[in-house]
């Protein structure tokens, strides 16, 4: 059984905080910077041909996407201390005892979580996008019109504070094992970080597999960020295939993308 300090101690709570704000912000530079010096700066002749965007970066675009990413993961924390003072009065159905539920219900959990989450986002997201709406709060993270490991978390404060509430309200009425929850936190940064990487890792014969047809990668979001009017999605496809919102690019360009084997010579 996991014991915490109580939250309901304005010191624990601050405390909570910047111990959060600590793990959030350190696993994007963690996860980001890992990313940026293997494709970027230690292998980039390997992987230039997988390159989404021939242009280069902006000035002071990575510079500017950290600041951003800063203060959505302090946004992030102040949601997850939040959420630890809820699950600490008992009012979330998050669980740590694994026998609590069936050992079944582990993966599922996870699973429908997952989904739950692409369907926020993508409503969202589309929301996001009309014209009044993005100026005031998705216009930053398109700044990137170019994306990068950086871009991942790099949101204006009100689209973080939108992204941050979904998982402390699904937790007051979803039943799901810490341990799959904090697994679902790797996936999203991992996921955002390979999504924005502007470098398409996976192979061609992955696409063609049946759960490859429906994993969102840097191609999809990359023509995102070029076009705005199509790919919304999160994680998925599925959103994007059956609301016909998915790029008519995207086939012919992935395809292009990985006709090269990353490390043969060309």
């Amino acid at each position: 059984m996991i014991t915490l300090p109580h939250l309901s101690n304005p010191l624990w709570f601050l405390a909570a905080i910047a111990i959060l704000f600590a793990i959030v912000f350190g696993r994007y530079l963690f996860v980001a910077g890992l990313f940026y010096l293997v494709f970027y700066c230690w292998f980039p002749r390997q992987w230039k041909n997988r390159k989404i965007s021939e242009r280069n970066y902006k000035p002071a675009q990575f510079r500017k996407e950290v600041y951003w990413s800063c203060v959505t993961a302090f946004i992030f924390s102040v949601a997850g201390a939040i959420t630890i003072l809820l699950w600490q009065r008992g009012l979330t159905k998050v669980y740590t005892d694994i026998n609590q539920y069936p050992i079944w219900w582990l993966p599922i959990s996870l699973i429908i979580s997952l989904l739950l989450h692409e369907t926020y986002y993508y409503w969202l997201h589309r929301w996001m996008h009309r014209p009044r709406i993005f100026r005031l709060v998705h216009k930053v993270h398109h700044d990137s019109n170019i994306t990068s490991p950086w871009t991942a978390f790099s949101f204006h404060p009100l689209e973080g504070l939108l992204q941050a509430i979904f998982l402390p309200v699904l937790l007051l009425f979803f039943p799901i094992n810490l341990y799959m929850l904090l697994l679902q936190l790797v996936i999203m940064t991992l996921s955002s970080v390979i999504n924005h990487l502007d470098i398409e890792l996976y192979p061609k014969k992955f696409h063609r597999h049946f759960i490859g047809q429906w994993l969102i990668g840097a191609t999809h979001h990359a023509l995102h960020h070029h076009q705005f009017k199509f790919n919304y999605g999160l994680y998925f496809t599925f959103w994007d295939k059956w609301k016909k919102t998915e790029s008519p690019q995207f086939e012919s360009l992935f395809k292009e993308k990985t006709e090269f084997i990353p490390g043969n010579k060309k």
